[in-house]
């Protein structure tokens, strides 16, 4: 104890507690309707698609990169929602066009436009992580923070409509719910958290976020709302979890917390087995 209270003596441990915590507590909110919707590669597509527009950023020698990746990355939601609906393009088959092309191009941009002599280095920290919790600023704390509030009043406000597109989607219609709007919301949220949660774990881990904490959930709880709830503690425990592992044992922040996510997995498909 007096060794982590020791570290968090440093505020860029804390920054990067605090951004952990509300970026695993949006995604686990918005990960139970993407895991039962059947939606879930979606956000492996999107992390991908954002790699190549923070490529494109770093080229352009952005100061902050958001600013182009999280319109790109929204556009690509869009564009992947309205695909799905597509008969001659499949939605498994769009996310798979556009995961592949976008980190293809962003891999060619970062190698021929680099800044920096160490290129290998810095596409393994867009994939994985940062390798340190060293690299969160105060600016990544306010922007995590802002936009977690959003994410969490849109769950809040429109809690019912989700509920409803979620499980059923022809009667939300017949009830006269703007199914199509609900979707493409849902898919513009996800962006959003992708986008924010790509400095912590990184472009090819953020989706873990996204699926273990829902597939947990659903492990011990058989209803919606207790699914959330159980949801958002195991994505937070997790996320805390592992960064408090990558302190004491410096490894990668990123990878510490998926596979704290994945332990709890495990964890609750054990306990769902003794539990029926």
């Amino acid at each position: 104890m007096q060794t982590l209270a020791y570290y968090l003596s440093f505020p860029f441990v804390r920054y990067a507690l605090v951004v952990g915590v509300l970026i695993s507590l949006c995604a686990s909110l918005f990960g139970v309707t993407l895991v039962l919707k059947r939606y879930s590669f979606i956000g492996d597509g999107l992390s991908h698609v954002a790699f190549g527009a923070i490529a494109i950023a770093t080229v352009l020698k952005l100061s902050n990169n958001t600013l182009l990746v999280m319109p790109i990355t929204i556009l690509a939601a869009v564009v992947l929602l309205k695909s799905g609906q597509n008969a001659k393009l499949k939605g498994d088959s769009a996310i798979a066009i556009f995961s592949v092309s976008a980190m293809s191009i962003g891999y060619v941009l970062m190698n021929v436009f680099s800044a920096s002599s160490n290129v290998a280095g810095d596409v393994c920290c867009t994939l994985f992580g940062s390798t340190s919790i060293l690299t969160l600023k105060k600016e990544d704390v306010w922007i995590s923070a802002v936009f977690s509030v959003l994410v969490v009043a849109v769950f809040v406000i429109f809690y019912n409509r989700i509920f409803t597109v979620t499980f059923d989607e022809t009667f939300a219609k017949a009830s006269g719910i703007k199914t199509n709007a609900y979707n493409f919301l849902i898919a513009i949220v996800i962006a959003v958290i992708i986008v924010l949660g790509m400095n912590l774990v990184g472009s090819l881990l953020i989706s873990a976020l996204v699926v273990f904490p829902a597939l947990a959930a659903m492990r011990l709880v058989n209803n919606f709302k207790g699914v959330i709830i159980a949801s958002a503690v195991i994505a937070v425990v997790s996320a805390l979890a592992g960064m408090i592992a990558s302190i004491y044992l410096s490894t990668p922040t990123g990878a510490s917390i998926v596979i704290c996510n994945l332990i709890s997995y495990l964890i609750a498909c054990l306990v769902g087995k003794i539990k029926h």
